[in-house]
């Protein structure tokens, strides 16, 4: 019996943007994807404003300057909006 053990630290490593949805790729392999309209403020977003984000925390947040925006990677883990 193998048995896997989840990260308990999330961390972030590339972020994109389907037209509907914000997609978080995981250094451990993950990915999660949730609805934009979660963020109205990265729905309210240009494409520019979007793609101007940072990684924060070697990958626990992610930031958008333009927006003041934050989100932590864990909290997009447990469904938090």
């Amino acid at each position: 019996m193998s048995t896997f053990a989840v990260d308990l630290r999330p961390l972030a490593q590339r972020v994109r943007f389907s037209d509907t949805d914000l997609v978080v790729e995981l250094v451990d392999g993950r990915t999660v994807s949730v609805p934009l309209h979660w963020f109205p403020r990265l729905t309210r977003a240009t494409a520019a404003q979007l793609q101007n984000f940072e990684i924060l925390a070697d990958g626990e947040g992610i930031h958008w300057p333009d927006l003041d925006e934050d989100l932590s990677v864990a909290g997009l883990l447990k469904g938090e909006h």
